[in-house]
């Protein structure tokens, strides 16, 4: 357990590079679309592994329910990214990442917000169970 959150904390770490070096270049303001297809630029040039839009089932009773949930990026199937440009997080917003990290047994997820002055101030970490 303890690895897994030492490669955590290190991979949030240059998620969280790519994403300043995103805002820094691009700005606040432009669509959630277009920050996800930097991101995906910038982990690979990082030579990280992703998947992007991945669709995250839910199962009840041992039905399985595809009901739509995607997670916007999930890297070295460790840290789930959502990325948001919006005004404000809404209450709903860590609550939507904490249920995606429970569905997917992921341990921490980021929050990002690209609609700040400075993205520092649009950055949360999700924790399920650390």
């Amino acid at each position: 357990m303890l690895m897994h959150t030492l490669a955590e904390n290190k991979l949030s770490r240059e998620i969280i590079g790519a994403c300043i070096e995103i805002h820094r270049e691009l700005g606040p303001g432009l669509l959630e679309s277009i920050y996800e297809e930097a991101l995906c630029f910038e982990l690979n040039a990082l030579g990280l592994c992703f998947e992007r839009q991945k669709q995250i089932p839910v199962t009840y009773k041992g039905h399985r329910m595809n009901l739509g949930f995607r997670a916007d990026v999930i890297v070295e199937d460790l840290v789930l990214v959502e990325l948001k440009s919006v005004e404000e997080f809404s209450k709903a917003h860590p609550k939507i990442v904490l249920s995606y990290l429970r569905l997917t047994d992921l341990k921490l997820g980021l929050l990002i917000n690209f609609n700040e002055v400075l993205l520092k101030d649009g950055i949360k970490r999700i924790v399920n169970d650390l």
